[in-house]
């Protein structure tokens, strides 16, 4: 069973400067993968695949003009561009409009984060090459705080972590791998007796209590009754 989890972040100025960095990084390789798309289709090319995106990517973020995206993790920007090859697809599958650039101002700053590589304790989540130094991580220096504690399990598989901005706060989205809780039914039935003192009495000796007898929800009613006079 797989479950959708997302919890607040609540990061330092330094990990907000970081993630914002990160966001953009991921917007850029969108629209740049979005772009070389559309310019292949309007010369008559072929779609090109993500593969051969990423191989272009990697040598553009090695050129002195993009330099600046070797600080970005390399998996935000290569998962960047698998989602704009997948949306671009997804158009021509009649599946969906045809992809939008993304905007600084008007997209919601978003990116993706390796599913292998993250790691969660009950109360932080480590994001991939937010820091280098075996010193930062061994301190929990370079590890988020989670505004809910221990909502995501530790040491299970995690699928498709996205880190997003709303505008106020930053969420870390991530779906879990849950074992199979399969009961084992039985042909044993069971007879029930609704009543007045107890709600329903099973024939296998189980009571159920009747709330509207208790002393909790009488002293209820009579409050009302005197707010109705």
């Amino acid at each position: 069973m797989v479950k959708a989890i997302k919890v607040m972040l609540i990061p330092n100025n330094v990990q907000k400067t970081k993630m914002f960095q990160y966001a953009g990084a991921s917007r850029f390789a969108y629209n740049w993968a979005l772009a070389r798309e559309k310019e292949s289709y309007e010369k008559g090319g072929k779609f090109i695949s993500d593969s051969e995106l990423r191989k272009e990517f990697t040598k553009l973020r090695h050129s002195d003009e993009y330099a600046w995206l070797l600080n970005i993790s390399n998996n935000v920007t290569k998962q960047a561009i698998k989602d704009a090859c997948t949306a671009y697809k997804n158009f021509f599958k009649g599946l969906q409009k045809f992809p939008r650039f993304k905007s600084r101002k008007r997209s919601m700053p978003k990116f993706y984060q390796d599913n292998v590589k993250i790691q969660f304790s009950n109360t932080h989540v480590k994001l991939e090459g937010f820091s280098s130094s075996r010193k930062a991580n061994k301190q929990k220096k370079n590890w988020v705080r989670l505004a809910e504690h221990g909502r995501i399990p530790t040491e299970v598989k995690y699928m498709n972590p996205r880190i997003s901005f709303d505008g106020l706060n930053w969420w870390i989205s991530v779906c879990v791998e849950f074992p199979d809780c399969k009961e084992t039914l039985n042909d044993d039935g069971v007879g029930i007796d609704l009543g007045i003192k107890d709600l329903a009495v099973c024939s296998d000796a189980v009571k159920y209590k009747n709330i509207n007898k208790s002393q909790k929800v009488k002293k209820l009613e009579k409050q009302k009754r005197r707010l109705q006079r």
